[in-house]
């Protein structure tokens, strides 16, 4: 992906570089958390019931190439990569080709066989959109519109973040339940968790959507009207 070097003042390129690597860290740690079940191929391991092995199979290039986005991504918002052309270019196609593409496309009918409404619902959406981000990142970049392809690439890793985002809600969520619950020890506290997850899973890429939003309006231009629509 070809990404404009916009001029920083030179105090910010530190700062903001500091906080893209941090979220590196982050995204790369849960990533860890997020693939280990998955190392063994053992289906018996999944976190999420699986009805058959080409479905599990269907879940585990859905992991794998999520956690490529999810590490790669940061990468693409770190001034000094982005002054690389060449660099970022490559790691950009990396992380949409091998990482958003695959991933967002196996998520569709993970979601969708997953028998519950609520993951049908809250993982499909974000899947769909993350395919329409990414594409219109790569048309802006095309166009040599390189401040909307930059707007565009937050929008489509905020929905990559959702992996991160979803496991922070869903332990915030049982903290939130605990005044209100008995003492129904661990096995209620599992049960919990588990019936959160697809709460938090439906409601991890709102927030970073939002998150998003805030952030672009904060980088001196706002988005005009017709860029929600691609033009």
């Amino acid at each position: 992906m070809i990404h404009h070097n916009q001029s920083l003042p030179a105090a910010a390129k530190p700062a903001r570089a500091r906080k893209v690597w941090l979220m590196l860290i982050v995204a790369a740690g849960f990533g860890a958390v997020l693939i280990s079940p998955y190392l063994g191929l053992d289906s018996g391991s999944s976190r999420l019931d699986v009805t058959s092995e080409w479905y599990y199979y269907l879940l585990v290039v859905h992991v794998f190439t999520a956690l490529v986005a999810l590490v790669l991504g940061p990468l693409q918002f770190i001034p000094a990569i982005r002054a690389r052309r060449r660099v970022h270019r490559t790691i950009g196609r990396c992380y949409l080709l091998a990482g958003v593409l695959p991933s967002a496309l196996a998520a569709v009918p993970v979601a969708l066989l997953s028998g519950r409404v609520i993951t049908q619902i809250g993982l499909t959406i974000p899947a769909v959109l993350w395919l329409i981000t990414g594409w219109l990142a790569v048309r802006a970049a095309r166009r040599r519109d390189f401040v909307r392809h930059r707007h565009w690439m937050m929008r489509n890793y905020a929905l990559t973040f959702l992996a991160v985002t979803s496991r922070i809600l869903v332990p915030l969520f049982l903290l939130a339940q605990i005044p209100f619950s008995g003492t129904g020890g661990a096995g209620s506290l599992a049960a919990g968790a588990q019936s959160m997850i697809p709460i938090g899973q439906a409601l991890g890429w709102v927030v970073n959507l939002i998150v998003a939003e805030i952030l672009i309006r904060r980088s001196g231009r706002p988005p005009s009207p017709l860029e929600s629509v691609g033009a």
